[in-house]
């Protein structure tokens, strides 16, 4: 019998590495099909952006595949669903590089959290060389703001290259671009989007001893999302990443290293400094805040604007003193909830969040972030409408529910899609997700059609159904066979 399983060294170098390749389940004629299907429908049709999947509904196949879906399960939790946008990437030859980006989070400004709720997947129907204008990526870099480590050494570039059913498995937040493609060869690569739907599980069990798992000297942020993954929200306090400059330092000494070194424009720097901070423990929690009012109201603007690092623009609760307060967890949830009653808009709208990012253990803080879905300001109603889908508490579905209505369609779609997290038990909000089936929005209309799935009752399901019934995709009708 074939083992399947997406053992704990493959999460470990996912987690540090930020990507992971998998080689396919389906015979190669399989793989041929998909070709002449994509070669048929982007000749006749164009390419179809989100339509992709039904236009072509074998594609599911590659995800529903034992490898694929392993992999998936494992670093998205048993729950975890397919996000509704996809595309075919067609680079015919001829095709010019891509600048270096991050994708966003389909328009919405997401904060690009360390604890990784997204993935995405390349899939590869055809064998790809790497003149065929393969996307690259740069591999433990994920974290990083700038590509300033790759253009010093341009070596860090990897070309994902492969056999026909290849599937890379990467971090949502990696850099990535597609290359010039040189061949004669049409090259396609099918991007599908992934989320967790569920918080990690008191403690799920590794498939091996974690003493098996060795860390490097710089993996503090792949060794806080395996704890995390694990049920542990703390550091090992003896793990690496203290801050070293070759000298000793008193306790107070290290701590003002560390806060000052949040604001370094190097990369590594500032992801050491985030968790030498959280290993700090409680202590910090006071300087901490203070440094996170400093940065949010001088960065609450710029945090927003468009650039490679997020096209669509930012989220002003990206801050390195969210990332640090974010994986100190626990204690500083009393002083997060404090901070969602300040005066200034982009420290409430970072405080919300963070409780977000801290999770289950934040739900003591759920009244507070209830209250900040009324909040004046786009920000703070966003991230309380995402806040609540991490912390899981059925208590907030009544206010939710209420800002289903919201005029911005960040705080709907964010809404409706922490009702879907939260399932069954939300499900007296279906009359009010129902109407979300027609929202101009379409990513808003697919939460909601989400959240009818997930509360799984004869009256979501009544409502679910009608509307697919009416709006179904028949993949074999085209402009030459119209019926």
């Amino acid at each position: 019998m074939t083992d399947h399983t997406f053992s704990d060294t493959a999460l470990r170098d996912f987690l540090a590495d930020g990507y992971t390749l998998i080689g396919s389940d389906h015979a190669p004629e399989y793989h041929q099909d998909m070709c002449e299907r994509l070669d048929r429908l982007i000749e006749r049709e164009g390419n179809p952006g989100n339509n992709v999947l039904p236009c072509v509904p074998q594609i599911q196949q590659v995800f529903e595949a034992p490898k694929v879906a392993s992999a998936l399960t494992r670093i998205l939790g048993p729950g975890y669903i397919m996000h509704p946008h996809r595309h075919c990437h067609h680079r015919p030859p001829g095709s010019k590089p891509q600048g270096w980006h991050k994708d966003d989070y389909v328009y919405d400004q997401n904060v690009r959290h360390h604890r990784g709720r997204w993935v995405m997947a390349f899939y590869y129907p055809q064998a790809v060389t790497a003149d065929m204008g393969p996307t690259s990526i740069v591999p433990r870099q994920q974290h990083h703001d700038t590509m300033a480590g790759s253009e010093a050494d341009p070596t860090l570039e990897m070309a994902i290259t492969g056999t026909a059913g290849t599937v890379a498995i990467v971090n949502f937040d990696i850099w990535h671009r597609a290359c010039a493609n040189v061949s004669p060869h049409n090259r396609y690569m099918l991007k599908f989007q992934f989320l967790r739907m569920d918080e990690p599980a008191a403690s799920p069990a590794p498939t091996s001893s974690p003493d098996a798992v060795e860390w490097g000297a710089t993996d503090h942020t792949a060794r806080h999302q395996w704890n995390w993954l694990h049920g542990n929200s703390n550091d090992d306090s003896d793990g690496p990443g203290s801050l070293d400059s070759g000298h000793s330092h008193g306790a107070d000494d290290d701590m003002a290293m560390a806060i000052a070194t949040l604001r370094s424009d190097s990369d590594p720097a500032r992801l050491q400094a985030t968790y030498a901070l959280a290993r700090m423990g409680a202590r910090v929690v006071p300087t901490l805040v203070d440094a996170l009012r400093d940065e949010a109201e001088e960065q609450a603007e710029a945090k927003t604007a468009k650039c490679p690092a997020n096209p669509a623009g930012g989220n002003p609760a990206d801050l390195a003193t969210a990332h640090a307060l974010a994986a100190l967890g626990p204690p500083a949830i009393d002083a997060l909830v404090n901070l969602t009653g300040d005066d200034h808009w982009a420290v409430r709208a970072t405080a919300v969040d963070v409780l977000g990012t801290i999770g289950k253990p934040a739900r003591v803080a759920v009244d507070a972030i209830r209250h900040s879905l009324q909040d004046d300001n786009l920000w703070v109603r966003r991230n309380a409408a995402e806040a609540l889908g991490t912390l899981n508490d059925v208590s907030g579905t009544d206010d939710l529910t209420k800002v289903l209505a919201d005029e911005d369609w960040r705080v709907r779609l964010n809404a409706v899609g922490t009702l879907a997290r939260i399932g069954p038990q939300a499900a007296p909000s279906t009359a009010a997700v129902s109407s979300l089936l027609d929202d101009e929005n379409r990513y808003v209309q697919a939460n909601a059609l989400q959240a009818l799935r997930r509360f799984d009752t004869s009256e979501a399901t009544d409502a679910l159904m009608s509307h697919l019934m009416s709006a179904r995709w028949c993949a074999v009708t085209s402009k030459d066979n119209p019926y």
